[in-house]
């Protein structure tokens, strides 16, 4: 075996060494193993060095690029010493990205594990691709164009040296009814009952879930396989802020991280969160929405249109967990700042009027779920490999082991908001400490640079008259009754046995009368402050209506508030929906069968396995 080369750790470590303690300690050690050609040593030396980079990358201190490019090349480097050392037993990854109509979602995603593999090579790069990671695109569209645009996808990452197959509807179907028939009739809440013509839109656990009969064809080797489960809106990046803007940054090597939590400790379902845009409807952010909208409103009456914008500098409060839910106490989460300053995202020379008018642009990508004043940042914290109990599963980000497979997305077929958690709180009360979360995020973009009109959103419509998001507002709120009763009744009862009728029926009606107390006033609050804000911007008399270069501005925001009254006002239908005792009833009946038949449908799919 030739000697080890170590140029970059070398390089790192005489050139950070002053500025990061505890990188000088690593001189010495690594002259002497590499000396003496003790290559399972200086692998493992890399990992002491990784936490010092990392904890100096985040602090602020050092030049953020120059200190990346070193900290992936020496992940770089460490991959050569493995693959010369021959022997490489870490886990093989099967990614899996459900999509359905919107391909321009897809490719920054597919771009973004290609840019980690290609900066972090993990596994290696043989016979011109990544040898430890596969790619499973699974297809849920309805439009045939988007289809072929999903091949076409598929087809140009392969040629980079991605591991990707398409999963079409056809070979899901035969995956599927490869089952044998007992089984399949047991499963079909979980896997989807749709016909052949129509197997498409199935819902995203549905599709997940189908996805893992393809990880099990694929499967190989079941102890040193893991089961990556990623959004397509989704990228493997997280965000930081420079200057005044949002910048997107791999700094995270997402596979070398989960294969050591998974080689080190007894986790079998793994969740990262997620930074960037919220992960939950527009339909619980309108009230908080509404404040910001009106603060920005509110600073920008103190100031001249034609004055240079002072809405760039200073830094945001830091927003916490469930900073852009309307109801985060609901979740345990203490309140935040009343508002949010907007931050200007114009560059360059520009006055008030050019900020109000792209603000004002901005507005629409709300109902797609985008916050323009309260994103999730990235924080290091105490690094990627420390783990927290978990009750909540993100669907965009979580990975499992073999056994993990068993703990799937339930009731997909209800097409209620708040699977993840809903799940997550199962698995939690399954498997305990086995179901962890740790600080390893992925980037959140509801909407992407080709515009709303090439986006799809389940339950949002963009319509001529307006946008309606009705049926991922009815779908919120019954998807949180699901959530909570599902809380309340594995405190009572075993989750590992059939949840009794009356333990069930109990929680949902305590759950219900709670839910529809809170969603009477945030709708009182939305009313409320929707009539406000337009008095205070068209009737107050402030420098924006004598500004013509702002009629289209001001028009957009008219469509704004319009919409926001289409959607929660009185007359909106999924209100109306909400407040129907017959339509409740209808949905309470489906939670309620829903949770007793849990426990047999996991049975018969846990047989899979």
């Amino acid at each position: 075996m030739s000697e080890p080369r170590t140029p970059r750790l070398q390089q790192c470590i005489a050139r950070y060494q002053a500025e990061i303690p505890g990188l000088a300690g690593l001189g010495g050690p690594l002259q002497r193993l590499a000396a003496a050609g003790d290559t399972d040593a200086l692998i493992e030396l890399y990992e002491q060095c990784y936490p010092l980079v990392e904890q100096a990358l985040w602090s602020g201190e050092e030049d953020f690029h120059e200190l990346l490019a070193c900290y992936q090349a020496l992940f770089r480097e460490q991959e050569e010493l493995i693959a010369q050392r021959g022997e490489d037993d870490r886990h093989r990854f099967i990614l899996s990205i459900p999509i359905a109509d919107r391909p321009p979602h897809l490719r920054a995603c597919l771009e973004s594990i290609y840019q980690v593999c290609s900066l972090y090579d993990y596994g290696g790069r043989r016979a011109g691709g990544w040898d430890k990671i596969q790619v499973i695109v699974a297809e849920d569209s309805r439009d045939e164009s988007n289809v072929r645009r999903d091949q076409a996808l598929v087809a140009e990452f392969r040629q980079k040296g991605l591991q990707v197959v398409h999963l079409g509807q056809a070979e899901q179907y035969e995956l599927l009814h490869a089952l044998p028939p007992h089984a399949r009739e047991k499963l079909g809440h979980l896997l989807t009952t749709q016909p052949k013509d129509r197997f498409y839109l199935k819902g995203q656990a549905a599709n997940r879930n189908l996805s893992y009969l393809k990880f099990l064809q694929l499967t190989v080797d079941k102890r040193r396989t893991l089961y990556y489960l990623v959004d397509s809106d989704q990228s493997l990046c997280v965000n930081r802020r420079s200057g005044d803007a949002e910048e997107a940054v791999y700094a995270l090597n997402y596979f070398h991280y989960f294969d050591r939590i998974f080689r080190t400790t007894d986790t079998r379902v793994l969740t990262g969160k997620m930074v960037g845009d919220p992960p939950v409807s527009p339909s619980v952010m309108a009230a908080n929405f509404l404040d910001d909208v009106s603060a920005f409103f509110a600073r920008l009456a103190t100031v001249r249109g034609a004055q240079a914008c002072q809405f760039h500098g200073a830094a945001p409060p830091r927003a916490g967990d469930a900073a852009y839910h309307d109801m985060a106490r609901l979740f345990g989460f203490e309140n935040q700042p009343s508002v949010f300053p907007y931050a200007c995202r114009l560059q360059g020379e520009h006055d008030h009027a050019a900020c109000l008018a792209d603000f004002a642009q901005r507005l629409a990508a709300f109902f797609f779920g985008e916050h323009l004043t309260r994103k999730t940042w990235f924080a290091y914290g105490q690094g990627f490999t420390r783990l927290a109990p978990a009750r909540t599963i993100y669907p965009g980000n979580y990975v499992v082991n073999y056994a993990g497979l068993k703990y799937i997305i339930p009731f997909g077929h209800l097409r209620l908001r708040m699977s993840g958690p809903t799940a997550g709180r199962l698995i939690a009360a399954e498997i305990a400490e086995r179901f962890a979360s740790c600080n390893l995020p992925n980037l959140h973009r509801r909407t992407t640079e080709a515009g709303l009109g090439d986006d799809f959103r389940p339950g949002v419509e963009l319509e001529q008259a307006g946008i309606d998001l009705s049926n991922e507002f009815e779908r919120q709120f019954f998807g949180d009754l699901m959530l909570f009763s599902t809380e309340a009744l594995v405190k009572v009862a075993d989750v590992r046995q059939p949840f009794p009728r009356e333990a069930v029926e109990a929680a949902v009606a305590e759950k219900e009368a709670e839910l529809l107390a809170l969603y009477q006033q945030k709708h009182e609050a939305v009313a409320a402050k929707v009539r406000q804000l337009r008095d205070f911007v068209f009737n107050a008399g402030h420098w924006w209506l004598h500004a013509p270069e702002l009629t289209g501005a001001l028009g957009q925001v008219r469509a704004f508030l319009a919409n926001v009254e289409r959607n929660f006002g009185e007359h909106a239908v999924a209100w109306r929906q909400i407040q129907s005792a017959a339509h409740r009833a209808q949905r309470k009946q489906q939670i309620v069968e829903a949770l007793m038949d849990y426990r047999a449908e996991r049975d018969a799919w846990d047989s899979l396995f």
